[in-house]
C-alpha cells in the first residue's frame, strides 16, 4: 500500500467519534484479549493492531468498520476489504437467487424455480448495531417490556460495557436474536417493538430490512 500503514490505521481511528471508537473495541474482543483494549487510546490500539496483526491491521479494521455499517470510512481511505460473498445477494438474470454456501436451499423447488415464499433472513450483527445506534434512552424498558429480558441480565450488560449506551443496546439486542435463534428476523423484532416508545424511523429501518 502507497501509504504507511501506521498513520493510515491512526487517521481512521481519529475519524471515529468516540462512541464508534469504544464499539470498534468491543468487536475487537473476538481477536484481541479484552484486558488489551479496555483502557485503550487511538494509539495505543493502532499499537496494539500493528503487533498482532503486521501487514494485515488494515485489512483487519476494515472488517471490523464493515460489521459497523461504516463503508464511508473503508472508502474514504481505501481499506484492503476481503473478497466475500455479501449477505444482500442480487438474483440472477433467471430471477433464482444464487446459492450461498451454508446457507439452506428450501426456499426453492426443485429445479431452481422460486417458491411463492423465502424463509426470511435472520438478522446480524451488522444489522443489530445499525438498530442499536437508533434505539434511545428508555433501552431496559425495551428490553423488559418488549424482548422479554431479564431485568438482571440487561444491568450485566450495563456493567459489562459502562458509559457506552449503544453496546449495552447492541447485547441487549443480541441476547434477544440469541434466545429467538432461527425467528430472530427484522419482522419478527419490528412486531415485537411495534407498541414500545421508540422513533419511528427504527420501525422504518426494520422494514427496510424485511425486503432484503
Amino acid at each position: 500500500m502507497a501509504r504507511d500503514e501506521r498513520v493510515t490505521l491512526l487517521e481512521v481511528h481519529q475519524a471515529l467519534s468516540e462512541e464508534q471508537f469504544e464499539s470498534v473495541k468491543f468487536l475487537l474482543e473476538r481477536q484481541v484479549p479484552a484486558g488489551l483494549l479496555l483502557r485503550a487510546s487511538r494509539p495505543e490500539l493502532c499499537r496494539i493492531l500493528l503487533q498482532r496483526f503486521p501487514g494485515n491491521s488494515l485489512r483487519v479494521t476494515a472488517g471490523i468498520l464493515g460489521q459497523l455499517g461504516l463503508f464511508d470510512l473503508i472508502q474514504r481511505f481505501q481499506l484492503p476489504v476481503e473478497e466475500q460473498i455479501p449477505e444482500e445477494t442480487p438474483c440472477e438474470p433467471n430471477g433464482d437467487t444464487p446459492k450461498v454456501r451454508g446457507e439452506p436451499t428450501s426456499g426453492h423447488h426443485p429445479g431452481g424455480i422460486p417458491a411463492p415464499h423465502m424463509n426470511p433472513r435472520r438478522l446480524t450483527e451488522k444489522d443489530l448495531m445499525q438498530i442499536a445506534q437508533r434505539l434511545g434512552k428508555e433501552w431496559q424498558e425495551v428490553g423488559i417490556l418488549h424482548l422479554g429480558l431479564e431485568r438482571s441480565r440487561l444491568e450485566q450488560i450495563q456493567e459489562e460495557n459502562p458509559g457506552n449506551p449503544i453496546l449495552w443496546n447492541f447485547e441487549m439486542l443480541r441476547e434477544w436474536r440469541q434466545r429467538e435463534r432461527h425467528k430472530a428476523t427484522a419482522s419478527h423484532l419490528r412486531s415485537c417493538l411495534e407498541h414500545a416508545r421508540l422513533d419511528p424511523g427504527i420501525l422504518d429501518f426494520l422494514q427496510s430490512l424485511q425486503g432484503n
